[in-house]
């Protein structure tokens, strides 16, 4: 709550120093040294001015209050739901927007309309006397002189605010474990921030300008002021495309880097690290874009750093699978090398090639489950230890459920689950049929019988590649996908012409 009172505390500062500068630049600029009076006429508008600052600073009060209350009541609870830290951070974030139309409606007609009808009435009282063309001046002047106390207004709340964001956010990790953030949305783009600012930061000094030397003008010779005022509005009127122009090139140097660091961010988010962005800049851009291409190498760096000891742990795990059997030695290896043979043949991307090999290289991860005196039978299995063998791709599953974060296993459960299956509808463990067994399964279940059929076991010698590869060949659309079966049968009898040797292993 601290935090909250400082804030109010802040913003009643700037809001103060705001109003006082344009009460001084009213005072000053258009009623003392601009306007001549008598004293007794210029001690009614005085008496104007103090009425119509009671009426605003009531209208603007009531104004603020509402614009704060929600606030308030927030930081005043001991605790919120995160619904709420979202909405707070959003009516936080909107806060100068509405500093800004709080000065242009309630500040502004708060003062300019009682000050407009006590104007007119004393004036018909003839307690003061002037032309009435200077109360359109003077309501113009208002209109100006808010414009550009909303512009300080907006951008000194920018400041105010930062405190509570950064509170809120804290509060949100606290109780939540989450910083509430608007997730890219924009609250008011910096074009319209840069072309308003621009434009009165411009225009307010010259029509300002104007207005008074035209009233000061009256007073010295009529036919001069009139001359003077066709000149002057031209002069305004340059003025005005000149801040336009201005406020354009403005804009379009800041927005071009801003989108292509946007464009480069949105790449880099996609996980394409290839490209750095050129520097063609002379200002802090420069530095800016500099910082950018350092984070993109020291990123690139970590990803492939990541990419090997991912790599390293998913190799590891094939090998201590391979090492409870000297005679599978090796197996995990080449039924991934093969089926990554496979998904290239058959087109895949390389993203989904990579997926694919890796979870070749976990496909019988399960048999860590399986007894030694059942996994390393020297003989021919029985009916319950085959049912044992059995369970391996469901075990495997299991076993890869529980590494965290889940999500990073998910793409690998189908192909270990369902490496066994038949493309009949008679394998395990959920006797899948045809396309509604996972790809990677399908893949790996060509793979892991070619290896197998070629390997030596302690019961037998392993086959010819010829004559494994002719197993494959009548098994197609039976047991094995007729399509990846296909592919690996020609692929490999193509490299075995190639190489020369119809039994030669070659991958």
């Amino acid at each position: 709550m601290e935090i909250y009172r400082s804030f109010v505390v802040r913003l009643l500062r700037n809001y103060v120093m705001g109003s006082v500068a344009a009460l001084v630049m009213i005072g000053t600029v258009m009623m003392v040294s601009t306007l001549q009076f008598p004293k007794a006429q210029l001690m009614h508008l005085i008496v104007i001015v103090a009425i119509s600052l009671l009426s605003m600073t009531g209208f603007e009060w009531l104004t603020l209050k509402r614009q704060l209350r929600p606030i308030r009541r927030f930081f005043a609870a001991k605790r919120t739901d995160r619904a709420e830290l979202n909405g707070i951070y959003e009516r936080i974030h909107r806060l100068p927007e509405q500093a800004a139309y709080r000065i242009l409606g309630p500040h502004l007609f708060g003062f300019a309309l009682p000050a407009a009808g006590l104007t007119w009435w004393m004036f018909f009282k003839g307690w003061i006397q002037f032309s009435p063309e200077y109360v359109a001046i003077a309501a113009v002047c208002a209109l100006l002189i808010a414009g550009m106390h909303a512009l300080a207004e907006y951008y000194l709340t920018v400041l105010a605010i930062r405190p509570l964001l950064l509170e809120v956010r804290r509060l949100g990790k606290i109780q939540h474990g989450f910083e509430p953030s608007l997730g890219g949305r924009i609250m008011v783009s910096f074009q319209r921030k840069i072309r308003l600012s621009t434009a009165m930061i411009s225009l307010f000094p010259l029509l300002l300008f104007f207005f008074a030397t035209s009233i000061r003008l009256q007073y010295v010779d009529h036919e001069f002021a009139r001359e003077y005022l066709i000149w002057a509005l031209l002069i305004v009127i340059l003025g005005a495309g000149v801040a336009m122009v201005g406020s354009w090139l403005l804009i379009r140097d800041v927005r071009d880097p801003v989108k292509e660091l946007t464009e480069e961010m949105n790449r880099i988010q996609e996980g394409d690290f290839g490209r750095r962005m050129p520097d063609l800049y002379g200002d802090e851009f420069s530095a800016l874009i500099a910082g950018f291409n350092m984070m993109i190498n020291r990123l690139e760096i970590r990803q492939e750093r990541n990419r090997q000891l991912t790599q390293s742990y998913f190799t590891m795990l094939a090998a201590a699978l391979d090492a409870r059997d000297k005679y599978t030695a090796g197996h995990s290896m080449r039924v991934a090398e093969y089926s990554l043979m496979i998904g290239k043949l058959s087109g895949m991307s390389e993203e989904q090639s990579d997926l694919l090999y890796k979870s070749a290289l976990l496909h019988d991860i399960g048999k860590i489950g399986i007894p030694d005196e059942v996994l390393h039978k020297d003989g021919k299995l029985t009916d319950d230890e085959f049912d044992i063998i059995k369970t391996h791709p469901v075990l495997g599953e299991n076993l890869l459920q529980q590494i965290e974060p889940a999500e990073a296993m998910a793409d690998f459960l189908p192909g270990v689950r369902s490496h066994h299956e038949r493309y009949d509808g008679k394998g395990y463990p959920d006797g899948k049929a045809g396309q509604d067994i996972p790809v990677f399964g399908r893949i790996i279940a060509v793979a892991d019988a070619f290896d197998a059929m070629t390997s030596d076991r302690p019961y037998r010698s392993g086959m010819s590649h010829e004559r494994a590869l002719a197993i494959l060949e009548e098994g197609k659309g039976t047991q094995w996908d007729p399509h990846y079966a296909g592919l690996f049968i020609n692929e490999w009898r193509r490299r075995q012409h190639l190489h020369g040797s119809p039994d030669k292993r070659v991958s």
